[in-house]
């Protein structure tokens, strides 16, 4: 068994299942949430919302510097500060998945075109 990974980062992923007619309506709202957080949460890094092509699908990606910066984010979903849970009822969602990651390794394209990997260990 591996030990717990210090100071990496840390993913929460929402899979939302909706009807599609629901889709523009909760991308909109998830996107209006992820700058909420961004503004609020100084351990933010990064989120995206991703639809999939048959409109039933929606996934919010959220990235923190620290699994307790995720949580205390988190944490306003569960107390009623961001209105989480009327959000799901709002656009009707049959069901809602979520996982949380810490994140081991990564790779991105840098201004330079260059591919930058970093792994945490």
């Amino acid at each position: 068994m591996q030990a717990p990974v210090k100071n990496s980062s840390f993913s929460q992923l929402i899979e939302f299942e909706i009807q599609p007619s629901q889709q523009p309506a909760l991308v909109s709202a998830l996107s209006v949430q992820a700058e909420h957080l961004a503004q609020r949460y100084p351990g933010f890094v990064s989120a995206s919302v991703q639809a999939s092509d048959d409109g039933r699908r929606v996934l919010s990606f959220l990235q923190w510097r620290s699994r307790e910066a995720g949580e205390a984010a988190f944490q306003s979903f569960e107390s009623g500060e961001q209105d989480f849970w009327q959000l799901i009822r709002a656009h009707q969602a049959r069901t809602v998945t979520f996982g949380s990651f810490q994140v081991l390794s990564s790779i991105a394209r840098s201004h330079d075109d260059g591919l930058h990997c970093q792994l945490v260990g």
